[in-house]
């Protein structure tokens, strides 16, 4: 029996990288543009009601995305209603208003937002009440806008309301270190990390710079467009999802992979990277055996967020490895390179590095890999929206627009407080070693004394 997911795309960024999503999976699962099955592969049927309602259409089997599709204005969802896979989607699950979150976080949240929330819950409800064995919900969004932060906040808070026992997992854009597309995204940004951090079960972080560095330095686009930008995106979200979706040796679900990764409920900021990466010139001279792919996962050129995982510990990590490996060399591999570099890892948790293997690879590839790690290098993320933010929050600079929607200062004052206790939580697990305080754990080191003896 399937254990089935819901997918919440939320605000522009969040539709788009939706769709180049749902195109990646159609092709994996061999189905055509309007949901029918044009594959010749039996396993790529056998779990894709993870994903997908099955409709027994007049003729044949039809496959629908159990997705909710939620936007403040039209344009982009019009363009999705009209494009190729316009009639992929059920229509009563895209919804829409006629204005627009204008970049404002409050417009999505308390004004905007709000009118449009009871439908949308009542499409979740319909969606969730048809599944079997509803695993959870996952988030596509942006953080920097207002749609995507705003609405995508409100939205993550109602839904861990109604349903506190699901998984809650989010794929979420954060702003750039350089790419910057609104003037007030540290606002939007940090509003939403604070809602974030404790509503959400499983973070995974995106971001544009780290995208544009792969497109133009790796793959040699030279001016990479959005579309470019998603698919990397979609491949990632592709990858972390493949063991859910397909049967495999080790295999899991979301509630285990996050099980895996996350040791303190509020650190729960993933670094996504994915492999192989490579421009088409180039594509002969690249061998793909296990040991490479491993290695790759561990850089920075393969990260889809630019932070430098060197500067940080990684508290765990996941590794899913697709197409044609064996269990011995994925182990072999992961071991090596957890001995080579085991001062970028943690010593206080054994063994973090969790494996899932699919025989499945994705289109195109012989064989690829996804690793999400939850390493404390993330807090420099944080740390740079937070030197942004707090540059205009000292000026109370565009702070009229969000207060003109019913905001307080105070909101503002409490997700900067929040942001900054998981930014030290984040330099405290950096820096704590396997031998405890003194004074600390009294009966641990009594119980760790008869174990010596």
């Amino acid at each position: 029996m399937a254990q089935e997911i819901i997918t919440v795309q939320v605000g522009q960024a969040g539709n788009q990288v939706g769709e180049a999503f749902w195109e990646m999976i159609l092709a994996e699962h061999g189905l055509d543009g309007t949901g029918g099955y044009i594959g010749t592969d039996p396993q790529q049927l056998s779990r894709i009601g993870v994903y997908f309602t099955e409709v027994n259409s007049e003729r044949a089997a039809k496959y629908v995305p159990r997705s909710v599709q939620v936007d403040l204005e039209t344009g982009v969802l019009n363009r999705i209603r009209s494009g190729p896979h316009g009639s992929l989607f059920r229509p009563d699950t895209m919804i829409t208003a006629e204005s627009s979150a204008g970049n404002n976080w409050a417009k999505g949240y308390y004004t905007e937002g709000a009118e449009l929330i009871e439908q949308i819950l009542e499409v979740l409800r319909h969606q969730s009440e048809a599944c079997d064995a509803l695993q959870g919900f996952q988030m596509l969004h942006s953080l920097g806008g207002g749609t995507g932060s705003g609405l995508g906040s409100l939205l993550l808070s109602k839904i861990r309301e109604e349903y506190p026992d699901r998984m809650l997992s989010t794929f979420s854009v954060l702003p750039s270190p350089k790419v910057s597309e609104t003037i007030v995204e540290p606002y939007n940004a940090l509003l939403s990390i604070h809602q974030l951090v404790d509503n959400s079960d499983m973070t995974v972080c995106l971001d544009n710079e780290a995208l544009y560095d792969i497109c133009v330095k790796t793959l040699k686009i030279p001016n990479p467009a959005f579309s470019q930008l998603n698919k990397l995106i979609s491949q990632a979200i592709c990858g972390v999802s493949t063991s859910l979706r397909f049967p495999g040796q080790l295999n899991g679900n979301l509630r285990k992979l996050s099980m895996n990764l996350v040791p303190f409920p509020r650190l729960h900021f993933l670094v996504p990277s994915s492999t192989p990466f490579y421009a088409e010139s180039s594509k002969s001279f690249q061998g793909n055996n296990v040991a490479e792919l491993t290695s790759s996962l561990f850089e920075k050129k393969h990260a889809l967020v630019a932070v430098e995982p060197r500067f940080g510990k990684y508290l765990t990590a996941a590794v899913i490895f697709r197409g044609n490996v064996s269990s011995r060399d994925a182990e072999t591999s992961v071991n090596q390179l957890h001995n080579k570099n085991s001062s970028m890892f943690t010593d206080w948790i054994p063994d973090n590095i969790s494996l899932s293997l699919c025989s499945v690879p994705p289109v195109g590839f012989k064989r690829s890999a996804t690793a999400l790690g939850n390493t404390t290098a993330i807090q420099d993320l944080f740390k740079r929206n937070m030197a942004q933010f707090s540059a205009m929050f000292k000026r109370k600079a565009f702070l009229h627009w969000y207060e003109g929607e019913g905001m307080d200062q105070m909101e503002f004052t409490e997700a900067e407080s929040n942001v900054l206790d998981l930014i030290a939580e984040y330099q405290q697990y950096q820096e704590a070693t396997p031998e405890e305080e003194d004074g600390e754990y009294e009966d641990g080191d009594a119980v760790s004394a008869v174990l010596s003896q």
